[in-house]
């Protein structure tokens, strides 16, 4: 038991230090190419931190372990707002930007209430359990494409504003070195801490589904967590915000679509409507609360934290 803290803290510390080479290595390499830095934080920062998801999913579906497989991804979404983002406020709220509000949050719920349809199959056909195919898995991606279009949009209007991107930190190549090894020390980091805080949860007798939702995901979404406070802190706004939404939309299409796409189908009963509700709720609130006045406060961020809990007790209770 002591081994195992013990090495979940160097994760954690681990994660810190590669989170503050992974942010100043991103806004670089976005200046050099004289793109905004939310553009890096849609994409460079939110896939890559999403890289445990990834990883968890396939070997989920390829063990036949669908409660894990949906876990990863509607537990790592609703987290990632009620409690990555909250947690980054509580530290140092920040502004959000109006695109943000316009334009991505609105893309996020889209593609949230997407998947909430796909999760219908009791209610459409009677099933016994929710399940997604194959022709489910390509839709995910067919939303996952608008997500795209969208992104070449910004580039497109980045590049009518090259004159107000800062002067870049570090050269290209330094900037992608210190991408690499960020990206590398988080994920492994995070294998760290979730490894073995999910033996110590195992030891203790939890269940497959509160693990998937609150071990699992909380420690996969360590990257998020510790990437969007640095990049808080060094008032890079636009990348934190980024990340958590194209971490979202990064991983319902993709964590969740592109395993059972290629795969096949994927089926869970420990997952119902309500979990999805919940994910719907935490993208509904992240927009109220940006759309009102342009910033989270602390007591939203609290407010978030609040719903987290309530799921949580749901579930034990469940």
């Amino acid at each position: 038991m002591l081994l195992n803290i013990g090495l979940a803290v160097a994760g954690f510390v681990m994660l810190i230090k590669c989170a503050d080479i992974f942010v100043d290595g991103s806004a670089s390499l976005a200046r050099n190419f004289k793109i905004s830095t939310a553009i890096i934080g849609l994409t460079i920062v939110a896939f890559g931190t999403s890289a445990p998801e990834i990883a968890i999913s396939f070997n989920s579906h390829l063990s036949g372990n669908n409660d894990l497989l949906f876990g990863n991804v509607i537990g790592s979404s609703i987290t990632n707002i009620l409690v990555i983002l909250a947690v980054a406020i509580l530290v140092k709220p920040f502004k959000i930007e109006l695109d943000v509000i316009r334009k991505q949050i609105p893309i996020l719920l889209w593609v949230t209430l997407g998947l909430s349809v796909l999760f219908l199959d009791p209610f459409l056909n009677g099933a016994t359990t929710h399940s997604l195919s194959r022709a489910d898995g390509a839709v995910l991606l067919l939303f996952f494409s608008i997500f795209v279009y969208y992104l070449i949009t910004i580039l497109k209007a980045d590049k009518e504003k090259e004159s107000l991107i800062e002067a870049p930190k570090y050269k290209r190549t330094k900037s992608v070195w210190l991408i690499l090894l960020g990206l590398a020390g988080i994920i492994f980091g995070s294998n760290l801490v979730v490894n073995h805080v999910e033996q110590l949860a195992t030891s203790i007798g939890i269940s497959q589904k509160i693990i998937s939702v609150t071990v699992i995901s909380i420690g996969t979404s360590l990257p998020e967590l510790v990437t969007i406070i640095v990049a808080g802190k060094k008032g890079e706004n636009k990348m934190a915000i980024g990340s958590i939404i194209g971490g979202n939309i990064f991983n319902i299409c993709i964590v969740l679509g592109l395993p059972i796409l290629i795969l096949g189908e994927a089926a869970t009963m420990a997952f119902t409507f309500i979990d999805v509700i919940f994910m719907i709720l935490a993208a509904v609130l992240l927009w109220l609360f940006s759309a009102t006045s342009r910033e989270i406060k602390r007591l939203e961020a609290i407010a978030f934290l609040a719903i987290y809990v309530a799921y949580v007790g749901y579930i034990i209770i469940q």
